[in-house]
C-alpha cells in the first residue's frame, strides 16, 4: 500500500486551524483580546513569510492549555470544531481523501499545529494516522510546554522518519499534499509532491520543479460531515 500524506491547514482545510483557534480564544474573551490577537497575527504573518520561531510561537500558543481544566478545554474545542472548522472543510478535500482511501492507500496527516487542536479535525476525515506537534502533559493536564520535536519544517521530516521506522511503512511511491513553502523539506523528500492552493513561494517552486498544482476549493463547503 502506498503512503498518502496530507498537510492540514490550508490544504485539507480552507483555513489555518492554529490561527483560527487563537482567534476563537480572543473572540470568546478566554485570553486578553488585544495583546493575544496582536501576537497571534504576528506569528501567523511570520509563518507565511517563513521566519517563524517555532519555539517562541509554541510558548505563546500552548499556554492557554495549562490555564484551564481539561473539561473546559474540551468543551471549547468541540464548539470550535462545530462552528469554525466544519464550515471550512471542502467537498473537494473530502473527495480527495476518499479517493486515496478507495485505492487502499495508508493515510497520514502531518501538521505543525498541536495535537489538542488537530486530533478531532483529523477524525472528521476518518484518518487514523496523525503526526502533530505534541503539547506536554503531566498528571494534572497540559503544562503549556511542547514535548519532542515540533512537527514543523525539517521537524516534519524527522517526525515522519521516526514514524516510518516505528510502523514499518516506507516512502516508495508516497504522495504528499501541501500548501506551504514551509513544507519544502518534506515535499522534496517525497516521490510525488503535490502543491494544493499553494502560497506564492511554493507555487513558484512547484512550477519550476514540474510538480502538480491543484485546488481543493472549487466545489463549495460541507455544512457538516
Amino acid at each position: 500500500m502506498a503512503l498518502t500524506i496530507f498537510d492540514l491547514d490550508n490544504t485539507l482545510l480552507a483555513g489555518d486551524s492554529d490561527y483560527l483557534w487563537g482567534q476563537y480564544l480572543v473572540d470568546k474573551k478566554i485570553v486578553d483580546a488585544h495583546e493575544y490577537e496582536r501576537q497571534n497575527q504576528r506569528f501567523y504573518r511570520e509563518y507565511r513569510e517563513g521566519s517563524l520561531d517555532i519555539l517562541e510561537f509554541l510558548f505563546f500558543s500552548l499556554k492557554p492549555l495549562a490555564d484551564y481544566s481539561q473539561e473546559q478545554l474540551h468543551a471549547w474545542r468541540q464548539d470550535f470544531l462545530d462552528t469554525i472548522i466544519r464550515p471550512i472543510i471542502t467537498r473537494d478535500a473530502v473527495s480527495l481523501v476518499e479517493k486515496h482511501r478507495r485505492c487502499g492507500d495508508t493515510l497520514l496527516v502531518i501538521t505543525a499545529t498541536n495535537r489538542f487542536v488537530t486530533e478531532p479535525i483529523v477524525e472528521c476525515f476518518g484518518i487514523e494516522n496523525l503526526l502533530a506537534t505534541e503539547p506536554e502533559r503531566d498528571h494534572s493536564g497540559y503544562t503549556g510546554r511542547v514535548t519532542g520535536v515540533p512537527c514543523f519544517q525539517k521537524g516534519k521530516v524527522i517526525r515522519l522518519n521516526e514514524w516510518l521506522e516505528k510502523t514499518g511503512h516506507h516512502l516508495q511511491d508516497a504522495t504528499f499534499y501541501s500548501d506551504s513553502h514551509n513544507d519544502l523539506p518534506l515535499l522534496n523528500a517525497i516521490e510525488h509532491p503535490i502543491a494544493v492552493d499553494p502560497d506564492h513561494k511554493l507555487r513558484a517552486h512547484a512550477i519550476a520543479s514540474g510538480w502538480p498544482v491543484i485546488s481543493l476549493r472549487g466545489r463549495g463547503y460541507l455544512e457538516k460531515l
